[in-house]
């Protein structure tokens, strides 16, 4: 990341009438959360679609709710670091023409302040009833159990995730797609674009007329660095803050 390419993107954000952000596991690893799948693909000797899947849940619902809460045990451990906190402060610059569409299922966007987020794989802080389809947030402090039912009608709760095989849900695709192709920039935030749908609002944003700017912001080049108009290289707990500042 040079000077230049910082100046470069904080000019663009400082014109846009209208921004979209898509962030990914990148951001919420620094701080601490692990990614989705090991570096062998397995969690616990399991393949991820065996806790991750519709058919997965049928066969063994308790092993994927130990999978999920897990994940929601390591969610209480961890806290939004400055690259959560840099997109706070660019919401509150723009307000509702500020749309934050994320991957991440931790709620740190939430926990760190930011408001008009499109969680588009759902949050490990709800749950859904196969019964009555009822959507509960659950304070992530508590302890579900392996076979937690559901308060209203005792039905079988799931995790409100999106998993393989699933569709998302329209309530949260349409405003993100909305918010893409209505973006003057495209910030690319700490994933590799490389998961569908999601990494489509990429080239939507930058074919549209007129097209959007698409700023990068990785660890290293992605799949998503050929539409990038600029790349600003490094942790976006370190990168974001710097861009905040020079935004002025």
């Amino acid at each position: 990341m040079t000077d230049d390419d910082l100046t470069r993107a904080a000019d663009w954000l400082r014109a846009a009438d209208r921004v979209c952000v898509l962030t990914g596991a990148g951001v919420s690893a620094e701080s601490g959360v692990p990614t989705f799948r090991a570096s062998d693909g397995l969690w616990e000797g399991h393949r991820i679609e065996d806790v991750a899947s519709p058919d997965g849940f049928e066969r063994d619902p308790k092993l994927v709710w130990q999978f999920y809460n897990a994940r929601r045990a390591n969610a209480r451990t961890v806290e939004p670091n400055p690259g959560h906190l840099a997109l706070v402060a660019l919401e509150r610059r723009w307000g509702e023409r500020f749309t934050l569409v994320t991957q991440n299922v931790d709620g740190l966007h939430r926990t760190a302040g930011s408001t008009n987020v499109l969680e588009i794989h759902g949050s490990l802080h709800r749950t859904r009833c196969l019964g009555c389809n009822r959507v509960t947030d659950r304070n992530i402090q508590e302890d579900l159990g392996d076979e937690p039912a559901c308060p209203k009608c005792y039905g079988q709760l799931r995790p409100d995730i999106v998993w393989f095989g699933e569709a998302l849900p329209e309530s949260v695709w349409l405003p993100s797609l909305n918010a893409a192709y209505g973006c003057n920039v495209l910030l690319v935030v700490g994933t590799s674009a490389v998961v569908h749908p999601a990494a489509s609002l990429v080239p939507i944003a930058k074919r549209k007329q007129p097209a959007a700017r698409v700023i990068e912001v990785n660890l290293t080049r992605t799949e998503a660095s050929q539409m990038a108009d600029v790349g600003l290289y490094g942790p976006s707990g370190v990168v974001l803050p710097k861009l905040v500042e020079r935004l002025g």
